[in-house]
């Protein structure tokens, strides 16, 4: 027996599927319109860490190569200083001042009781800051003490 009447279940199913990807290309644009055109808080921390590895292995570094991340007590304090009084020259030394982009620097570095250095610019209230946290052996010399330190690195 033939009847005049539609595929109903064929014609809703594919109604629904157009309706559906309509929703879903509408979503997936209009949510591109809110996210921001350039985010560079992946860039900031990438500038953080670089610099973290720089002060922590090269500037600060005792001299022993077996034993990572030990500091000398001097090399801290002398960088501690001219951070505090040659800001700029150290920062572009550092390699974070150029022609396209520039950024500023702040350092802590503090033992379990204490803050022992602090030194750079202080931080914005606003704005991405990139951090890095690096666990060191801080050494004096001179009495041959060793104790553990976080030295922290922002830039912004």
């Amino acid at each position: 027996m033939r009847t005049d009447r539609a595929q109903i279940t064929i014609d809703y199913l594919i109604a629904i599927t157009i309706f559906l990807f309509a929703v879903f290309f509408v979503f997936q644009y209009t949510s591109g319109l809110f996210t921001p055109f350039q985010s560079d808080s992946d860039e900031i921390t990438l500038v953080a860490d670089r610099v973290a590895t720089s002060i922590t292995e090269i500037e600060l570094a005792s001299g022993d190569i077996n034993t990572p991340n030990l500091v000398n007590q001097n090399n801290a304090d002398t960088l501690f200083y001219s951070l505090t009084y040659d800001y700029e020259y150290t920062v572009s030394g550092m390699g974070l001042r150029g022609g396209f982009q520039s950024y500023e620097l702040n350092i802590t570095m503090a033992n379990s009781t204490s803050l022992m250095h602090i030194a750079g610019k202080p931080l914005p209230t606003t704005g991405n800051i990139g951090q890095t946290k690096r666990v060191v052996l801080l050494e004096d010399i001179g009495s041959s003490k060793r104790e553990n330190a976080i030295l922290s690195v922002r830039v912004w």
